[in-house]
C-alpha cells in the first residue's frame, strides 16, 4: 500500500510541474521557414542581428506569451508585431513547440 501511494504521489508531482506543450513541432517548424527563419534561422539558433533572440531551447509557454504579447500590443516592436499580427494562437503553439524542442548552440544572451 505505502508503494502504491509513493508512485501516486511521484506522478502527481511529475505531472503537476511539466507543461506539456499543445502545439504541433512539425507545423511549428512549417511556419517558422516561411515566417521566423530569415531573422532567428530555421531552428531559432542563428539571428541575423544582435538584438534579436536565440529562441532555440526557450520554454514553451515563455514563447507563446512573448508571440501573443507582441500582437496585443504589450510588447513592442514593428517588426514583431506586424509578423505576430498575422499568427492564430495555433500558430503560436506550433512555433513554441517547434522553437522549445530545438537544442539551443549558442547561450540566450550572447551576441
Amino acid at each position: 500500500m505505502k508503494w502504491l501511494l509513493t508512485v501516486a504521489m511521484a506522478m502527481a508531482f511529475t505531472h503537476a510541474n511539466f507543461s506539456y506543450a499543445k502545439g504541433s513541432a512539425q507545423e511549428g517548424e512549417k511556419k517558422a521557414a516561411q515566417v521566423c527563419a530569415a531573422c532567428h534561422g530555421p531552428d531559432g539558433n542563428k539571428p541575423s542581428a544582435p538584438d534579436q533572440p536565440v529562441l532555440a531551447g526557450q520554454y514553451y509557454d515563455y514563447l507563446v506569451k512573448a508571440l501573443s504579447d507582441y500582437k496585443s500590443g504589450k510588447r513592442t516592436n514593428p517588426v514583431m508585431k506586424g509578423f505576430a499580427a498575422q499568427l492564430s494562437k495555433k500558430d503560436m503553439e506550433d512555433l513554441a513547440a517547434w522553437f522549445s524542442t530545438q537544442a539551443a548552440t549558442r547561450l540566450h544572451n550572447q551576441r
